[in-house]
């Protein structure tokens, strides 16, 4: 009888939902819920009720369950009562509803980007930033993100950061003038850099403004009395050519900056050369992010040979960007520098064989404790297969290597498998999707990583893997089946991507044949 099935709780929650909103003698005398409170205090209770049943049943494991049932529903009914007594509640007043917002408040740190995103009127920033007034608090971190500030908001917000800005090491202003029209974000906008100009931060963050050069400059008080910046975040702001050069232009010193990011915005070839000049006076950049941002060959190179002077780098992320080859052997250049690389994004950059063959001979001698490399979408094909799969075999510590969506096959396939089967014991992520791969290669890479203690992931999806190969992959992981990627895109029939090589169909049979014995140098 005991424990009743998940259904029948269900069912309960239901039936208990619909009685609470059943118009009853009660409901007259204490007000009738609404059918979504109802539902919030139907499950409530059900749990409450279930669990004081549960823990009254092991407590008699020797009983059938029947007094737990009793129990269950006893605890129901009375619960029930005290919903239908107390009545519906009323909605919390403006200042409850505000004071929600605030997601950390512990006399150091201070942030109001709790969900949902909130455009707040004067009113309610007082509300808000009263806590920030009080005697004997001293904030050195402050985060306004996912809060729209109007003017009037602003007008509040101003005297406060003012006088605080001399404790404030971290300041994050990330999203706060969403839906606001022009005119009154760049006036927020300048409201905020003059409280905060002449601050020491350490870190700002003005991503997600829709900045352009417009904003940038709005922001410029704020940004030339900053001597001290160790991170530096610009991501999704419409930074435009323009934007980037007032970037350059107003930022009076780089060199402590430690981390710089300007994803998502449409920079293009004349805006990286700016954002090349600044990363050339960044001595101790450790995390470069510059992906998404419309750089084409000329922009690529211009970043890429400023990289070089930047010897502490540990994350490198150009990641979506239209570099081309020759930016990719100016980046080779440059790579031997990053003794201290532990991730890179070079995904979707048109690299193709010879950028990305000159980019892993340029890691193979530099980076020992590589743990990421991700080159998806690279147009790298099985030619290039044999220079990877030695550069593989060369990083012991990769955690997770994605070379999605190229033409590997299963040749490449195959050598980056051997490439993996000794050691790579940290191994978190395999991505080779969509890389024209069938039944030989999706077997051989199963086998090379299925024994590695910390894999997550093997993803193989949208190739042209067999039913039998399938099967065959799927036993591998009988298992550790959650380990197995999704294989819903798998094309069993692929094209002929080499008719020569398939003729008669024994593609698999000579591809072993022709790879066997092949040894692949792991170093020590």
């Amino acid at each position: 009888m005991w424990p009743i099935s998940q259904s029948t709780r269900l069912k309960l929650v239901e039936r208990m939902a619909k009685n609470l909103v059943t118009p009853s003698i009660w409901s007259r005398k204490y007000g009738l819920l609404s059918q979504e409170e109802a539902e919030e205090d139907a499950k409530r209770i059900e749990a409450a009720a279930f669990a004081t049943a549960n823990q009254h049943f092991t407590q008699e494991p020797d009983g059938d369950g029947s007094s737990a049932v009793q129990l269950y529903a006893k605890e129901s009914s009375r619960l029930m009562i005290d919903v239908i007594k107390r009545g519906p509640v009323a909605k919390a007043d403006a200042e409850l509803g505000i004071l929600a917002k605030i997601k950390e408040c512990d006399g150091t740190t201070f942030d109001i980007s709790g969900d949902p995103r909130k455009v707040i009127d004067g009113e309610e920033a007082e509300i808000l930033l009263k806590l920030l007034t009080e005697p004997g608090r001293r904030y050195t971190k402050i985060c306004f993100s996912n809060t729209s500030f109007g003017r009037e908001a602003a007008l509040i917000a101003q005297p406060i950061l003012s006088s605080m800005k001399d404790h404030l090491i971290e300041v994050d202003l990330s999203d706060i003038v969403a839906g606001r029209p022009e005119e009154e974000a760049l006036e927020v906008m300048e409201m905020f850099s003059s409280a905060l100009e002449g601050s020491k931060l350490h870190s700002l963050n003005l991503s997600y403004n829709a900045l352009g050069e417009k904003g940038i400059r709005a922001f410029g008080a704020l940004l030339k009395s900053q001597h001290d910046l160790e991170e530096l975040y610009l991501i999704n702001d419409g930074i435009s050519e323009e934007a980037a050069m007032a970037v350059h232009e107003l930022l009076p010193s780089t060199d402590k900056l430690k981390v710089l990011h300007f994803h998502n915005n449409m920079t293009g070839d004349e805006g990286a050369i700016a954002i090349a000049k600044i990363v050339s006076k960044s001595p101790l950049l450790e995390d470069f992010r510059c992906s998404s941002t419309r750089v084409e060959s000329e922009g690529g190179i211009a970043l890429a040979t400023e990289l070089g002077s930047c010897t502490h780098l540990k994350k490198l992320d150009l990641r979506d960007n239209m570099f081309g080859v020759d930016a990719g052997l100016a980046l080779s250049k440059v790579l031997s520098e990053f003794s201290n690389l532990s991730e890179i994004y070079l995904s979707y950059l048109n690299l193709e064989d010879e950028g990305s063959i000159a980019i892993w001979n340029a890691l193979k001698e530099s980076a020992p404790s590589l743990e990421v490399l991700d080159m998806a979408g690279n147009e790298i094909t099985a030619r290039a297969a044999p220079v990877l799969a030695s550069f593989i075999a060369s990083k012991q510590f990769l955690t997770k290597l994605n070379l999605a969506e190229n033409e590997l096959k299963d040749e490449g396939a195959i050598l980056i498998a051997k490439a993996l089967e000794e050691g790579h014991g940290q191994l978190c992520e395999v991505d080779m999707n969509t890389n024209m791969i069938r039944r030989a290669g999706a077997r051989c890479l199963a086998l090379a990583v299925i024994s590695k203690p910390s894999l997550k992931l093997l993803n193989i999806n949208g190739n042209y893997i067999s039913d039998e190969g399938i099967d065959e992959v799927r036993d591998t992981f009988k298992n550790c089946p959650t380990v197995l990627g999704p294989l819903d895109e798998n094309d069993p029939d692929g094209e002929d991507y080499d008719e020569e090589e398939e003729q008669d169909g024994h593609i698999e049979h000579e591809l072993e044949s022709k790879l066997k014995g092949l040894e692949i140098k792991h170093e020590d």
